[in-house]
């Protein structure tokens, strides 16, 4: 049977309880039966000394065994609880008056003896001589010859067979009872408020446990269940600690699971719109390979060429996808890791504008570069940096009308050179800028429309972040799509550094 953890207490509770009852119970019988002993063993303390100098028990011969029987009936009349003894200086049992068969013993220890004798806290118990081992309060006194040391004791029980009788038979009447019922009393209330206890204090662990089973780090923020908050005042309560361990690492449990969700939303798309992406240029490829192995014989030099051309196109195209699918993987995975230097940031802005300078010219597309008389070096990877601005362009390039113009600029900012690439396009639409640089989008369709950078700004992204700064969207009236992104200077503090 599988217990609760409060019901696990519980019992042991009870358990604990009821055998704390009973020890308490014994030992207040114990404690009443000593105190009745002492109380007895006081007041009769010097009952055998008056009875050994009130009564002849010895003679010129010694003890008089018969006298104790006399003695003995007469003192049955008085007191029916006392027994009589006479011992002598060994403690052997010389005269009594008890019934044929009762006396179980027939010698005496007389260390009690010494001990009673020599005043010691009573009470002090004694063999009684009707029991193989038990021990009973006793008077006792030394029995004198006139002018001869000891030659014996009279020992008295004060508390003997009928005593015990009479004490036997109410034990199992009233007292009996009523400590009976005052012990199930006690073990009832201190149940009850034990049990109240526990449901007090194990209310916060059981809030906590329903809480963690109605918790779904994949259910919706709005839609979980709320989780238990610590009461003010109670902040150092273990079981209050626990709570806000729990709350917190439900919600960096709820944090990570979205955070995965989003990242699996997004390979997602990435596949599907990379497999749109590839579609095209594959099935074009394919079809016009496939039109010169069907007509090879039909087909002029000129039509020939022209389809090679365009298949040679198409391929360059796929090729292209498959290298940045390729080079994003690695940045994903961590297996490129940036190698700074210090190097001139408008040499390399030259550089990658002359690469472009034939493709612009045949749009019929300005390329500007705003530059400042002096611009500082800048530390950071070489090739990733160029490849940044490779991308940016080409973006800007794709999606200029002709006659526009793609602009650079170069800034000294805190440290850092900001760099900027504006075009005059028609710009990205505020519902496609969500998630620009996180994942592709498929483009547009209509004339002019823009789309996002797909593969290029997902790298550009990648790459930035490698370097401690970030691409931004500006908006520019009058402009496009205008897009900066800032690099330490060389020789900056580390401070700057992370500031881009």
């Amino acid at each position: 049977m599988k217990l609760t953890l409060t019901q696990r207490l519980s019992l042991v509770f009870s358990v604990l309880l009821l055998t704390c009852s009973g020890a308490s119970a014994w030992l207040q019988i114990r404690a009443n039966d000593m105190r009745e002993k002492e109380v007895v063993q006081v007041l009769s303390r010097d009952l055998a000394a008056h009875i050994a100098n009130t009564t002849s028990l010895t003679d010129a011969n010694g003890l008089r065994p018969d006298a104790v029987r006399r003695l003995f009936g007469q003192l049955m009349g008085v007191n029916p609880s006392v027994e009589v003894y006479l011992l002598d200086n060994e403690g052997r049992i010389e005269g009594d008056d008890a019934p044929p068969g009762h006396v179980k013993r027939d010698h005496v220890d007389l260390t009690p003896v010494r001990r009673f004798l020599a005043g010691d806290p009573l009470p002090i118990l004694g063999d009684d001589p009707r029991s193989v081992d038990a021990r009973k309060v006793f008077s006792v006194a030394p029995l004198r010859l006139p002018g001869q040391p000891p030659v014996g004791y009279i020992y008295v029980v004060l508390l003997g067979e009928a005593h015990d009788r009479l004490a036997a038979r109410v034990d199992v009447g009233t007292v009996l009872r009523t400590t009976l019922w005052s012990m199930a009393l006690v073990a009832l209330l201190g149940l009850v408020a034990g049990l109240f206890a526990f449901s007090v204090i194990t209310r916060p662990l059981r809030r906590l446990t329903d809480a963690m089973r109605r918790f779904d780090a994949n259910g919706e923020p709005d839609t979980q269940p709320p989780l238990p908050h610590a009461p003010p005042g109670r902040r150092g309560d273990d079981m209050i600690v626990l709570e806000t361990a729990f709350e917190q690492m439900a919600d960096r449990i709820g944090d990570q699971w979205r955070a995965l969700a989003h990242q699996d939303q997004q390979r997602r798309e990435l596949i599907a719109n990379i497999s749109h992406d590839l579609r095209t240029p594959l099935t074009s490829l394919h079809g016009y390979l496939e039109t010169l192995s069907l007509k090879a014989a039909s087909l002029d030099d000129t039509e020939r060429r022209r389809y090679l051309s365009i298949a040679l196109a198409q391929s360059a195209k796929v090729g292209r996808l498959a290298q940045a699918l390729f080079e994003l993987a690695r940045l994903e995975s961590g297996g490129v890791q940036p190698a700074p230097e210090d190097f001139s940031l408008v040499d390399l802005v030259q550089d990658v504008l002359q690469k472009f300078e034939l493709a612009a010219k045949a749009r019929d597309i300005a390329l500007c570069a705003h530059i400042p008389a002096r611009v500082p070096n800048v530390s950071a990877d070489l090739g990733m940096i160029e490849r940044v601005l490779t991308n940016l362009l080409d973006n800007a390039l794709r999606h200029t009308p002709a006659h526009g113009t793609v602009e650079i600029t170069l800034e000294q900012r805190d440290g850092q050179v900001a760099v900027t690439v504006a075009d005059t396009g028609s710009g990205i639409p505020p519902e496609r800028r969500d998630g620009l640089f996180e994942r592709p989008q498929r483009p547009l369709t209509g004339g002019g429309s823009y789309s996002s950078g797909g593969l290029g700004l997902l790298i550009v992204h990648r790459m930035l972040l490698l370097h401690g700064s970030r691409i931004r969207l500006l908006d520019r009236a009058g402009q496009g799509a205008v897009f900066e992104f800032a690099l330490s200077m060389a020789g900056a503090p580390p401070a700057a550094r992370r500031s881009g």
